[in-house]
């Protein structure tokens, strides 16, 4: 007889193509045989995160489901690497886990996981998160507006209004289960009789019934067992149920009239939680059997939790993309028109000066939004650069006359040299002209803020490669922070100093390929801060 009985199979991932990583072998088998019970028939296998990766750049999968803590590669490096990738970026992606830190759960879903799943788990639960992954797919950063919602995956049953039907889980919270398992009709009875008015009662009189209900789509929270048993005793069935993945985490607690200090030692070694004798004392084992499901309680909470964080980041990522696409998008377009208009000819100098104004405007507004959203991809390993051709010289002439602007009653003199011949070609960086406003923005915004009255700020761009741009002011930075000048929140004898605009600039250069460095000259009161970026 096959103790190990197969539920009946679903149509959940019928045409969908699946990755299964894990070191452990077993692991790997039950959960592939999971999947062809729920329709899934194309999957392969990795035995860590490395093995994966190589499949996944060279095989097109619909999702991956990948335990955490594995030899080579784990399954969050493995994750961290698929959503730097652009061709991976908006493959769905499955974490099977027993970690239950909440600092290393924020980590995962700080980098884009699709789902959770705790350990111990059931055949169900897999195949609701599976049908949740199926039906979620992210886009890649970068995509234009206009798409709404994130798109349905083609393998995922069509639904009419899926953000507003509960799932069953929401609909129906079913009492905790207790599978009793004894050979004799009247200790059923009797154990059943004590509990049911608060658990779920399911009963075994055979080894083998018992396998079939704790390895099923829906195996119990807690065994009581048996051990003396015809056929298969309750040791065996122990045993069995910690060699498989579904039942190993069940916990045990042994139910007998052996009551000798081997039988209670070889019990616990199988990996049971109590061990009772019998005559049952109902004042005895009711208050053990509360304390474990409290536990098992507990577990099913944090697995509620961690759901509802998936969701939240997943929610917060959708309101980024709208911001990101939806608003920054015509920003730009809006950008675009008015430099054409300053470069007009025929714009009179009044026009001219309150275009600059409205420039000034909405470069603050591209650059809050490249904080916003581009610094929190960058810092959670998810931003995916996709460079251009910037002629950065006028950028940098753009930004300086926005500054003279906005600090004209400093008296400051701000000037762009380069050492490019005259009737050369102007240098051009290889990088995204949006972030590199951010980092010139605030970093000549900072040298004015530092430079005394009617001194010199000079920005000087050497065209070697790779590009060098040099912002140079009076005014020596403080000793004290002079090794933490990157740092984030670091900030001195500025009034309302976020600490945030040298932080954000050394991020978004380096996230360029470039570098950015700081040189202090105490003698002649000089600040420098060199910033390289890769030229095209």
């Amino acid at each position: 007889m096959n103790v190990f009985a197969a539920s009946s199979p679903s149509a959940i991932g019928r045409g969908a193509r699946c990755l299964v990583v894990d070191d452990f072998e077993a692991m790997r088998k039950v959960t592939i045989n999971q999947l062809r019970q729920m329709g899934v028939e194309r999957i392969e296998s990795a035995r860590n995160g490395a093995e994966a990766l190589r499949l996944l750049k060279n095989q097109r999968f619909d999702v991956v489901l990948s335990d955490w803590n594995m030899p080579v590669m784990t399954g969050v490096e493995l994750l961290q690497a698929m959503r730097a990738d652009e061709r991976l970026f908006a493959i769905p992606f499955v974490l099977i886990t027993a970690e239950a830190e909440r600092s290393r759960v924020q980590e995962a879903i700080s980098m884009g996981v699709t789902s959770l799943l705790l350990k111990p788990y059931s055949p169900k639960q897999l195949a609701q998160r599976l049908e949740k992954a199926l039906q979620w797919k992210p886009r890649a950063p970068g995509d234009f507006a206009g798409e709404g919602l994130p798109a349905q995956n083609a393998h995922a049953p069509a639904t009419q209004d899926t953000a507003s039907t509960p799932s069953a889980e929401e609909q129906e919270a079913p009492r905790p289960t207790i599978l009793i398992v004894d050979d004799t009709p009247d200790n059923l009875l009797l154990l059943s009789q004590l509990f049911k008015g608060e658990y779920r009662i399911r009963l075994a009189q055979t080894g083998a019934k018992a396998m079939e209900v704790v390895t099923s789509d829906d195996p119990p929270d807690l065994v009581l067992l048996d051990i003396m048993m015809p056929g298969m005793d309750g040791f065996e069935v122990a045993r069995m149920m910690r060699e498989h993945p579904t039942s190993q985490s069940i916990p045990i607690i042994f139910v007998t009239a052996m009551a000798s200090a081997d039988a209670r030692i070889r019990g616990l070694d199988l990996g049971a939680v109590d061990f009772i004798t019998k005559p049952i004392d109902p004042e005895t084992l009711k208050p053990r059997v509360r304390n474990f499901m409290r536990y098992v309680q507990l577990r099913k909470d944090l697995q509620a939790e961690f759901d509802s964080m998936v969701e939240a980041a997943q929610l917060r990522e959708d309101v980024e993309r709208i911001t990101r696409h939806d608003i920054k998008a015509p920003l730009a377009g809006a950008l675009g028109l008015v430099q054409a208009l300053i470069e007009d000819d025929s714009v009179g100098r009044r026009q001219v000066e309150q275009l600059r104004l409205m420039e000034e405007s909405v470069m603050q507004v591209l650059n809050m939004i490249n904080l916003s959203s581009e610094l929190y991809k960058i810092e959670s390993g998810r931003f995916v650069l996709r460079a251009q051709p910037v002629l950065i010289g006028e950028l940098l002439r753009r930004i300086a006359e926005m500054n003279r602007v906005t600090f004209a009653e400093k008296d400051l003199s701000i000037a762009v040299d380069t050492d490019v011949a005259v009737g050369a070609e102007p240098p051009v960086a290889l990088a995204d002209s949006t972030l590199c406003y951010s980092i010139f923005q605030n970093l000549l915004r900072n040298a004015c803020e530092a430079a005394p009255h009617g001194s010199r700020v000079s920005v000087q761009l050497q065209d070697q490669n790779p590009l060098r741009i040099i912002i140079s002011n009076t005014g020596a930075v403080p000793i004290a922070i002079r090794d933490r000048f990157f740092d984030k929140f670091v900030t001195a004898g500025k009034q309302g100093g976020t600490g945030l605009g040298t932080y954000s600039a050394k991020l978004l250069t380096e996230a360029q390929h470039g570098s950015v460095g700081l040189e202090v000259f105490d003698d002649t009161n000089t600040t420098r801060v060199v910033v390289e970026l890769p030229r095209r």
